[in-house]
């Protein structure tokens, strides 16, 4: 059975599987090689104005969220992107990438349980 894995690019061993990495930049210091990507989908990221006011501060976290999966919803983007995950899982597990430090309060944590409820 095939699954979505959350994963910060920076670590050293990433599991097998389709990579997406789904930040709207590009993380510092890792080049496209090591990174070895199937998709970059910067389209799904919060916005550049939600990402500056969020600028990764936890108390924010919550209000976030809530901005961030109403920006979601409303992404022309968000059914192709849902279809290309769909599609992956049926060959592999798919790896969500993300590059924020903070493992538990960023875009990559609220796109997951979005993803989870919708796949």
């Amino acid at each position: 059975m095939t699954k979505l894995i959350l994963k910060r690019i920076y670590d050293k061993e990433l599991p097998e599987g389709y990579r997406i990495l789904i930040d709207r930049l590009w993380p510092r210091g890792m080049s496209k090689v090591r990174a070895k990507l199937d998709l970059w989908a910067k389209q799904i990221a919060p916005s550049a104005e939600l990402r500056k006011w969020f600028g990764h501060d936890p108390e924010k976290y919550t209000e976030f969220k809530k901005r961030y999966l109403e920006e979601i919803d409303q992404n022309p983007y968000t059914p192709e992107f849902l279809a290309e995950i769909k599609s992956a899982l049926h060959k592999q597990d798919v790896l969500i990438l993300y590059s924020a430090k903070d493992e538990e309060h960023n875009n990559a944590v609220v796109l997951m349980e979005y993803l989870n409820k919708k796949i």
